[in-house]
């Protein structure tokens, strides 16, 4: 068969099909090799549409990359979507879905695992990179700590996929004013690849 095997021809060749399909230039200029990323993780051009990203999100996350700020995820999946040999040293990705803690908060106050996982962020969250990729919850969990008063992270990465609750956590996301840095997809769509594509993208650019 003939097709193309080399690793560095066949990203070179998919970035480059990618930038003839997809118009980038609703995008803020230091964002678009975040779409581009976001792109060949789902081979949807046409998601560009519905990508919001705040003017300051990449100098935002960049900074918390270069302070070694943590990086908290809500599901594993995130976790090891993201490339963990382009973070800067010491930089730590957190998920605490599995802690025990969680399930015993999620089981006391009928909510689910993922949104009790948020709250045991609360108290480091001050300057630190969030990246939801699967539950509606975790994101709306974190709103509503940061409305109770928690300390804000440096940015957020709202990408949750679902057919419940997931478009409407991302507009909450966006439509009220928290003076939060972040990229997210409107509608349902989301999931943990796109997700963890936006930190490999931030990474990458800083190497």
């Amino acid at each position: 068969m003939n097709y193309l095997k080399d690793p560095a021809a066949i990203y070179a060749r998919s970035f480059a099909i990618i930038r003839e399909e997809a118009n980038l230039t609703s995008l803020p200029k230091d964002a678009q090799n975040i779409a581009v990323r976001i792109i060949h993780s789902c081979g949807m051009p046409e998601i560009v549409a519905d990508l919001m990203i705040t003017d300051n999100f990449v100098a935002c996350a960049q900074q918390a990359l270069a302070n070694k700020r943590a990086i908290f995820v809500d599901v594993e999946m995130v976790r090891h979507g993201i490339i963990a040999r382009q973070l800067p040293i010491g930089i730590e990705i957190i998920c605490t879905l599995n802690d025990m803690r969680a399930r015993e908060i999620g089981v006391a106050q009928s909510i689910t695992r993922t949104a009790a996982a948020t709250t045991l962020w609360k108290d480091n969250l001050k300057g630190a990179i969030v990246v939801i990729g699967n539950a509606p919850t975790a994101l709306f969990a974190l709103l509503e700590m940061i409305d109770a008063g928690a300390d804000k992270p440096a940015c957020i990465v709202g990408m949750p996929v679902g057919f419940v609750g997931a478009a409407e956590s991302k507009a909450e996301l966006v439509a009220n004013s928290r003076g939060l840095a972040y990229a997210t997809i409107k509608g349902r769509k989301g999931g943990s690849a796109m997700a963890s594509s936006v930190i490999n993208a931030l990474t990458s650019d800083m190497q």
